[in-house]
């Protein structure tokens, strides 16, 4: 047997019994009720597997979205929230954003499929006009589903989210005839909250970003700035891959630097 084999078999043993260990660990009284994660990593786990065209890294981790999702629903998550492209990865290389645009149709066309509830958080106008319309269309034919949420972030960044619901704020309230300084006397934190893309759904309790990087860069800025919930569990909780949660090997898309994470990474994998 080849020494590669031996590695990747000691490796496949490692990662199911760190697995099991994190597995053991869960609460059933602290499950979150929303998992957002910045999908981050993909060109760099690419470059160092020696692929000269980063989309396979890009592909690779949108393979595992999947399981990462039967995981979330396994464990009784209500809200999943994957963050598939930012407004800053707009700018990268035509070739780059056309690959993994067309990466993120058809992960979001295999959502549809499966039966899950797609909802579009970002600003889709920003967005080729064929892209937009596969989430807009996604999020139509799925909106009846029951079970888990999957807010796809496609186009999203957490200060462009804020500024359209302050500009949705004041474009509701202008058609009703509230003057500014009425609605300077009556605006309180909530009226804004109720225009975010995810009004309506709880507050992120964890959030992984699958690089193993320990900053939001952006993600849902608002949504995760609350305090600590009546049951004493973050708002906002982190776990870089591998460690606190059983990241999936290579979760994809695309956030500040890219998306997913190492195949099989180990508890002390850093991309």
């Amino acid at each position: 047997m080849s020494a590669e084999r031996v590695q990747m078999g000691l490796r496949e043993l490692a990662y199911k019994l760190y697995e099991r260990r994190l597995e053991a660990s869960l609460s059933p009284h602290s499950i979150p009720r929303h998992v957002g994660v910045i999908l981050d990593g993909n060109r760099r786990w690419a470059r160092m597997a020696g692929l000269s065209d980063v989309s396979h890294g890009h592909q690779k981790g949108a393979d595992h979205i999947f399981e990462l999702l039967g995981w979330c629903r396994q464990a009784g998550v209500e809200v999943v929230t994957l963050w598939l492209l930012s407004t800053d990865n707009l700018s990268r290389s035509g070739d780059e954003v056309e690959a993994l645009l067309r990466i993120i149709e058809s992960t979001v066309r295999e959502l549809v499929v499966q039966g899950w509830n797609v909802k579009a958080v970002g600003a889709l106008d920003l967005l080729p006009v064929d892209t937009a319309q596969v989430l807009k269309d996604a999020a139509e034919a799925t909106a009846g589903n029951p079970g888990l949420m999957v807010n796809v972030a496609v186009g999203y960044g957490g200060r462009r989210e804020i500024a359209d619901a302050v500009r949705s704020l004041l474009h509701d309230h202008a058609t009703k005839g509230t003057s500014i300084e009425e609605l300077a006397e009556i605006l309180d934190v909530e009226h804004i909250a109720d225009h975010l893309y995810t009004a309506g759904q709880p507050d992120p309790d964890l959030v992984i970003r699958t690089s193993g990087e320990q900053r939001l860069g952006g993600f849902l800025l608002w949504q995760s700035s609350t305090s600590a919930t009546p049951t004493g569990r973050p708002s906002a909780g982190w776990t870089s891959s591998g460690r606190c949660a059983p990241t999936p090997p290579g979760t994809a898309g695309s956030a500040p630097e890219a998306a997913p994470v190492l195949a099989r990474p180990r508890p002390d994998d850093r991309l």
